[in-house]
């Protein structure tokens, strides 16, 4: 087990929580007063941040909301990372970039976000496969959170397709045991999949599983823990919209942190029940 994912887990334990705050910010979203600002991304990011650091493990800002404005977007990115870093060190980092390309363009990726930027972990799709995904294995007490089955319509495309009596999202998960470094996989299964769990853990018993969708998309908590909890918890679970932007007034931070407090307090009855 690697110290980031020690870190995950007391920190989850002490807070009573495993929410996962996701920073998708969107000018058009954000309360107005905050466009006057020098960097308007960053500062709405560190009011959110400050407000809720005391109900969420981890924050997983989705890279396609700061690319979209350039330069300016990246360095918000950067900016916000490194606030994250240095204020709340124990706090788990995500980058949802979903990356994946072969040989030394992952190793490039890999090296920009756990390097340069410094997230301790980063969505990566496996299409291509393992040599699309080791360069970021390889990378010493990171993780890597592999695609399996998203909570998007698409999902059911391919995910759920069988292939020779398997489903696709099932033979993602049974090969990617067997790549090198593959105990700092982590693996993103949607909560509008939450029946899909039970063949999930018994692939993946131990693994953490990042799970998006509850909430705006309509995934169930309870179904999702009945379901995914391992001994170690094993779930961070993602809100975004509901949460950043649940209000556009001056105090806005004050009513996502609020937002947050709903979602953590069923938590702890969760995890005081278990």
């Amino acid at each position: 087990m690697t110290q980031n994912q020690n870190l995950l887990i007391q920190q989850i334990h002490k807070k009573k929580s495993f929410l996962c705050i996701g920073l998708d910010v969107d000018l058009n979203k954000i309360p107005k007063h905050l466009l006057l600002e020098e960097d308007p991304i960053f500062s709405f990011n560190r009011a959110i941040i400050d407000a809720t650091h005391h109900l969420a493990v981890a924050y997983k800002p989705n890279t396609a909301f700061y690319e979209a404005y350039g330069i300016k977007g990246w360095e918000a990115l950067r900016k916000t990372i490194n606030y994250l870093n240095k204020k709340y060190p124990e706090i788990f980092t995500i980058a949802d970039a979903k990356r994946g390309d072969i040989g030394n363009t992952s190793s490039m990726y890999a090296k920009a976000f756990f390097e340069d930027l410094g997230f301790d972990s980063v969505t990566v799709a496996p299409y291509m496969g393992k040599d699309s995904v080791e360069p970021f294995l390889a990378f010493e007490d990171k993780h890597t959170i592999l695609l399996a089955l998203t909570s998007n319509e698409g999902a059911f495309d391919f995910q759920t397709k069988e292939i020779n009596g398997k489903e696709v999202y099932k033979t993602v998960l049974e090969t990617s045991k067997d790549w090198k470094n593959a105990q700092n996989l982590m693996y993103v299964i949607g909560a509008t999949k939450a029946e899909y769990l039970v063949e999930v853990r018994k692939i993946v018993p131990d693994s953490f599983l990042l799970v998006p969708g509850v909430g705006a998309q309509g995934g169930s908590l309870a179904e999702v823990c009945k379901y995914g909890m391992n001994s170690n918890v094993g779930l961070l679970i993602n809100s975004s919209r509901g949460i950043i932007y649940a209000s556009k007034d001056p105090n806005f931070a004050e009513t996502a942190a609020t937002e947050a407090e709903k979602l953590q307090k069923q938590m702890q009855v969760i995890l005081d029940a278990d």
